[in-house]
């Protein structure tokens, strides 16, 4: 054989298929779609032999006759009809199918569908050991006689057997035993191997009681909901302060290469655009990875529990009223990583009304493009309070949740309206979570995360530059005065050989500068003031810092408002004027239609102050912004509310609606999701401006 064996890795939900995955590739694997499909492709590489083994994870299904998606994608992959991108379809050279060993018999029905496609095949009783805990025992032996091929008892958490089942891929053969072809005869056959092969002892209830018991108040009607609130607060309580030091490091990290850009290139348009529009964006998107990282760190391990799936057990009472069932949970729940892939697991959903009612709001679930937004909203609405960002963060995905569940009945009582299907689920068993599954879920999470965010983030961020930074213009008059003044005072100082105090003044201390009328007020001399008049007064001279400083933000000031982006901003400015957001915040939002995260780096790259500004954490920079007043902060306390909530409902992913059309089968489904969301942003923005004390 000539390249590497190819090993396609078969099993139902919840045996521990992907924690196998995890454990014999490692890092070693790429993660893309099946070509023609929206369904995942996984692919691992595992160090055997000269050549190695191809690993394929297939989606976890329950039968391969189903008819959905993820069945389809097992049957067209066995049959060579279909295989991940950059490979040739053909069959697998092997087929590996992964059974739970606490749950022998369910897991043997697909076992038997397997064993009828006439492929090499292995079987790999995972979980041995908890069945070990539980009292139960096989009879490998026999096991392996009645199904005609290898069985290997394995602990994918522990590692245990890996050694063996690299060895029975190397040596699969195509089983000697066929399994009945009728579902009746596939369940009396898995009945009948269950029965001759697994034995218990009275130990076996040991688990199951345990289960129970925790059973009886994560699945309580009440009880449940109410642990399920309290593990979501700890989870981005967690996050918030764990995240806390990574994240100044990486800022400060951006400061300093921004800082170094400044200081090594030579004065220009390169330079500003090097500084300020790619390290400023990237640097924006970067400072909020260990986040996103353990976010999905955290949700991998509660996956990986046991107790997620009990969420949806409990989700499910509350969502029939909706007019979702409980088979909508997943694809809501996945969405709050990134509504994509939750669109595409609606597929799993059997009623079509219902799976098109999840598709129009899996995108109100706060996904991790929007966790950059809410870090800065909610950082400069509580800098000094962890436990007061949790609860807005929190609030912020209750609302989205609230938003989507009753956008939901308004879809199923119009556009959709038909009956309900009950749900029937599998709880799986509880177990301690696998934190090697969990950082490798995360690697790869947050891999896919960067490559897809910093390459818009770094389109935007060109474009942004480009639009800030041209039509070039001359400087205001006052800017100009002010410079002059400023080497007036250092000429002077020199003729009279003395040294010029070039430190600028403390607040308060500033001196008395006049201007004409007609001139736009530069920021400092505007909260000198206080009044809006370009007069203040002081008792001190000025310095030729103070001087300068004032004149670079005059300077910036006029330059941004002539932009491209400035007149953008100030076009469309009046549209956005009930929700409280000036020029600046309306270009942020127009920007990151293409995708949220690009919000964060539009505002460093927008909000512009003065040298000593440069430096600070990102986020410091951001909200010491003032509007064009000098006076008023581009982030009032109101417009944040407004932003927060706006942020929350509207729909600004391009992608998102490109999927939305194609698993809808229509753009007209798109068309509806972007008018009711960005509808229903527009409302819930100007009345948290509203509520918040803020008045246009």
């Amino acid at each position: 054989m000539t390249g590497p064996l190819r090993v396609a890795l078969l099993g139902n939900p919840n045996t521990g298929k992907t924690t196998l995955f995890n454990r014999l590739c490692g890092l070693r694997h790429k993660t893309s779609n099946f070509p023609g499909t929206t369904q995942e492709a996984r692919v691992g590489f595992l160090k055997l032999g000269e050549s190695g083994v191809q690993i394929v994870d297939l989606p976890g299904v329950y039968s391969l006759e189903l008819q959905q998606s993820e069945s389809e994608i097992c049957r067209r992959v066995l049959a060579g009809d279909l295989a991940p991108p950059g490979d040739k379809a053909a069959a697998p050279d092997v087929l590996c199918v992964v059974a739970d060993s606490c749950a022998l018999h369910r897991n043997l029905l697909l076992v038997g569908e397997a064993l009828r496609r006439r492929l090499p095949v292995v079987v790999v009783l995972n979980m041995a050991d908890l069945a070990k805990k539980q009292g139960l025992t096989t009879d490998y032996a026999l096991l392996r006689e009645r199904l005609g091929c290898e069985v290997i008892p394995a602990s994918a958490r522990k590692g245990d057997g890996l050694g063996q089942l690299a060895l029975a891929m190397q040596a699969a053969r195509v089983p000697n035993v066929t399994p009945p072809g009728t579902q009746d005869g596939l369940e009396q056959w898995a009945d009948e191997v269950a029965a001759g092969v697994m034995r218990s002892s009275p130990g076996a209830r040991r688990g199951p009681d345990i289960t129970d018991r925790l059973d009886r108040v994560f699945t309580h009607p009440v009880a449940g909901v109410v642990c399920f609130a309290i593990a979501m607060f700890a989870l981005f309580w967690s996050i918030f302060s764990f995240a806390k030091v990574p994240m100044d490091l990486i800022s400060g990290w951006t400061a300093s290469v921004s800082d170094l850009v400044m200081a090594r290139m030579p004065e220009g348009a390169i330079r500003e655009f090097v500084a300020h529009g790619v390290v400023a964006g990237i640097g924006s998107t970067l400072v909020f990875l260990p986040q996103i990282c353990l976010l999905f760190f955290l949700i991998s391990l509660l996956e990986d529990t046991g107790y997620l799936a009990r969420g949806a057990f409990v989700i499910n009472r509350w969502l029939q009223p909706f007019g979702l069932s409980g088979h909508a949970f997943v694809p809501l729940l996945s969405s709050h990583a990134c509504a994509i892939p939750g669109i595409m697991a609606t597929r799993g959903i059997p009623d079509r009304r219902e799976r098109l009612a999840a598709i129009l709001v899996a995108p109100f679930m706060s996904c991790s493009a929007r966790i950059p937004v809410y870090v800065l909203l909610t950082g400069l609405l509580f800098p000094e309070s962890a436990a007061k960002q949790a609860l807005a963060f929190v609030g912020c995905y209750a609302l989205g949740i609230v938003a989507a569940l009753l956008s939901a009945v308004v879809a199923r009582r119009t556009l959709l309206r038909g009956p309900q299907r009950p749900m029937a689920m599998e709880l799986p068993g509880y177990k301690r979570p696998s934190f090697r599954t969990a950082f490798l879920t995360t690697y790869d999470r947050g891999l896919i995360f960067l490559k897809n965010a910093g390459t818009n983030i770094l389109a935007i961020c060109i474009v942004l530059w480009w639009l800030q930074a041209f039509p070039t213009t001359q400087p205001p008059a006052e800017a100009t005065r002010l410079r002059e003044q400023a080497s007036a005072i250092v000429h002077a100082a020199s003729a009279s050989n003395q040294t010029p105090d070039m430190s600028p003044r403390m607040p308060g201390s500033s001196t008395v500068t006049a201007s004409p009328a007609h001139e736009t007020p530069g920021p400092l001399e505007a909260q000198r003031s206080g009044v809006g008049e370009n007069v203040s007064v002081s008792d001190a001279p000025p310095t030729p810092d103070d001087l300068l400083a004032q004149a670079k933000k005059l300077e910036k000031t006029e330059a941004l408002r002539n932009s491209f982006a400035g007149r953008i901003g100030r076009t469309i400015q009046p549209v956005f004027e009930p929700l409280g957001y000036d020029w600046r915040l309306t270009v942020g939002v127009v920007t990151s239609f293409a995708a949220r995260e690009v919000f964060v780096s539009t505002m460093a790259v927008m909000v512009t102050g003065s040298e000593e500004h440069e430096g600070k954490d990102v986020l410091a920079r951001i909200g010491a912004g003032t509007r064009d007043d000098g006076r008023t902060l581009i982030f009032t306390p109101a417009a944040s509310w407004s932003l927060l909530v706006y942020y929350v409902l509207a729909m600004q992913c391009l992608p998102t609606l490109a999927v939305t059309a194609r698993e809808a089968g229509g753009v007209k489904w798109a068309a509806i999701q972007l008018a009711w969301m960005c509808g229903l942003a527009y409302v819930g923005g100007a009345l948290a401006f509203f509520l918040a004390g803020g008045h246009a």
